[in-house]
């Protein structure tokens, strides 16, 4: 199974609800797209951070698109349940454990609770077949993807992506990577404490 955890990159979360979450939430609707999405920690952790952010009424128009090659078949198991075991959720916020997640059944595990579950919503897809999930999307995240993809690969998807945001959307990545000088025309940086990018419309 894929390494991550709930809240892995929580300076990321705070620019995007900073930067990109004001200007979203001026939209009707919202939808974001969790490339690389693994077994459900990172879309759930952003449907969190929405929802601390916004109110019940409008975030019942938040839907995160949760994507994976998942070549075992296992993660929309995983999200669509939102059960994960106590040690998983160890290291999030207990103020916000207690908000989101329920004790479940199952001994030794919590479930996601409803609200936070209805926003997201699994789908296997192949980055490199290099067609977009959906369009007109308000923000993408992916991360520890594009580091396995060779450079050709990495540029033809980051211009997947800008076609797939809608204008003025916004796009994270990996703290680690850079965006390749071909496709640096097609966003800029929002903040220059981190990965966050918006999409240049005239390019």
């Amino acid at each position: 199974m894929a390494f991550t955890y709930f809240f892995r990159d929580q300076p990321v979360l705070e620019l995007i609800a900073q930067y990109a979450l004001p200007d979203l939430t001026t939209r009707r609707y919202i939808n974001v797209w969790d490339a690389g999405c693994a077994h459900g920690p990172e879309p759930y952790s952003l449907a969190i951070t929405f929802r601390e952010n916004m109110g019940h009424f409008l975030f019942r128009n938040v839907r995160i698109y949760a994507t994976d090659i998942d070549e075992n078949q296992h993660f929309g198991d995983v999200i669509t349940r939102g059960m994960y075991a106590h040690r998983e959720v160890g290291r999030i916020p207990p103020d916000i454990l207690a908000r989101y997640f329920e004790l479940d059944s199952e001994p030794g595990y919590v479930r996601v609770c409803g609200e936070i579950r209805n926003a997201v919503r699994y789908q296997r897809h192949d980055l490199l077949t290099l067609e977009p999930f959906r369009t007109e999307v308000g923000l993408i995240v992916c991360k520890n993807v594009l580091l396995h993809f060779t450079p050709e690969q990495r540029v033809a998807v980051l211009r997947m992506f800008h076609m797939a945001l809608m204008p003025g959307g916004y796009l994270v990545t990996e703290q680690t990577q850079k965006l390749p000088p071909e496709v640096e025309p097609l966003f800029h940086r929002v903040s220059g404490a981190g990965q966050l990018f918006q999409k240049n419309n005239r390019t």
